[in-house]
């Protein structure tokens, strides 16, 4: 499988396409409150570094990264299709997101996910992130867990 990661504006056609599959999917699992994903415009206000993976030439994946000054980068909007999910594209691509922070000199990731995205946790888990007290913005939320891992 020929797989590329490339960077998009989260405003592209297919950037706003996996956003919006990845919106439907957490909108009948959480309630407003609970989910913290930016929109569209947000991701391109708070200078969310953005990209969407190809497999074949078809889409399957996107996340980005935002810079917390030099604090720590922090995963957003990571979502792999349910067709491509068990092939190592989330691997992948949290590993690109992992190399580019650590290329800007950022040496902490931290990420916020819900309760019911067992797989992305059991992911983030396998790939050395731990558990974490919310951070700003988040708050105690029971349906919330928030995680981390040093770079490098």
């Amino acid at each position: 499988m020929n797989q590329t990661i490339q960077q998009e504006r989260p405003d592209h056609p297919d950037a706003v396409v996996l956003i919006g599959e990845l919106d439907g999917l957490l909108q009948p699992l959480y309630k407003s409150e609970s989910r913290h994903g930016f929109s569209v415009n947000r991701l391109i206000d708070e200078g969310v570094h953005f990209f969407v993976v190809r497999a074949d030439q078809q889409l399957v994946a996107c996340g980005g990264v935002l810079f917390v000054n030099t604090a720590f980068g922090e995963v957003k909007r990571m979502y792999v299709r349910p067709a491509a999910r068990g092939t190592g594209i989330a691997r992948l691509l949290l590993e690109h997101l992992e190399a580019f922070t650590l290329h800007h000199g950022i040496t902490l990731m931290r990420l916020e996910t819900g309760i019911h995205q067992t797989a992305a946790i059991r992911l983030y888990e396998r790939m050395g992130y731990v558990r974490i007290p919310p951070f700003p913005p988040y708050t105690d939320d029971p349906v919330s867990v928030c995680y981390e891992k040093r770079l490098g």
